[in-house]
């Protein structure tokens, strides 16, 4: 990631065919702004399988967690995020809740949710890695691009920086 961020703003006046994503999200770690490669999991109230997605490595890219809106279980704690870290993905983003949010504050790369909830997640293994998501009013693929700030959340076939 380069030091300049990238604004939302600026993109979608440079780039009016992007998809906006109309989902209000709140920002738990050190980065607002953040962009990458997008890789998808589709899940509900259980997160059994995104460890094994971060521990792939994450330079360039940014894992984008669609858990239905549910603010019943979170779906990432403080550890899973420093493990995010750690793996050096750019950003996480979750249709979903998070929970430890006073370990996110130090965490260096983006994590954005629509809430807070103090459950765990269940592991059932019902968790759908690469596949198209559906939420805040646009599909989003594996392979697009990701750009997020603190205006929100875009996203693009291609990618639309250097």
């Amino acid at each position: 990631m380069s030091d300049k961020p990238l604004y939302t703003a600026d993109l979608c006046d440079d780039h009016p065919d992007v998809r906006v994503c109309q989902l209000t999200f709140i920002d738990f770690a050190k980065r607002s702004h953040f962009h990458g490669q997008i890789t998808t999991f589709s899940t509900f109230e259980d997160n059994q399988g995104i460890r094994e997605i971060l521990a792939e490595g994450g330079k360039g890219r940014v894992l984008v967690v669609d858990g239905r809106a549910s603010r019943r279980r979170a779906l990432t704690g403080g550890n899973i995020a420093a493990e995010a870290e750690q793996h050096g993905w750019e950003g996480l983003v979750y249709n979903g809740c998070i929970r430890d949010q006073h370990e996110f504050v130090d965490l260096d790369l983006g994590v954005k949710a629509i809430a807070t909830t103090p459950m765990r997640p269940r592991v059932d293994g019902i968790g759908l890695r690469d596949v198209d998501l559906n939420f805040g009013g646009i599909v989003i693929r594996p392979g697009e691009f990701l750009y997020a700030d603190k205006d929100g959340v875009i996203v693009s076939e291609k990618k639309l920086h250097d």
